[in-house]
């Protein structure tokens, strides 16, 4: 199976920036410990600091696809115009779930993309 590489944009709106900072820096441990886990790194726009990208690498989509099933996620997801029925990804996980409960109206933006590991 292919290595797996999730990118996500969260703009956050300007008032919000150290409240949605600080929850995404929570993410990062937890996502470091999961199984098949290779590499996450969160990142912050020099420019527009209220813009984060965050990248990571697993070795495989182990145990099939994620599953996006938690009211904060879908309601973030419809926010962002995503249409859950054609995403191949899938999120239940409770650290999630405590992202979006803690920054519910504080993000502006949010996307993700999957994609292949080429080189």
């Amino acid at each position: 199976m292919a290595k797996l590489t999730i990118t996500g944009n969260v703009v956050a709106h300007p008032a919000k920036i150290n409240l949605v900072k600080a929850e995404l820096e929570k993410l990062i441990p937890i996502t470091r410990q999961a199984a098949d886990h290779i590499q996450y790194d969160l990142h912050q726009d020099q420019e527009n600091p209220a813009y984060f990208m965050f990248s990571e690498n697993w070795e495989s989509r182990a145990g099939g696809p994620i599953q996006i099933n938690t009211p904060h996620l879908e309601a973030l997801m419809a926010a962002a115009e995503v249409d859950i029925a054609q995403w191949p990804m899938q999120m239940n996980a409770p650290h999630l779930d405590a992202f979006m409960a803690a920054t519910e109206g504080a993000i502006a933006q949010f996307w993700l993309r999957e994609m292949t590991y080429i080189a």
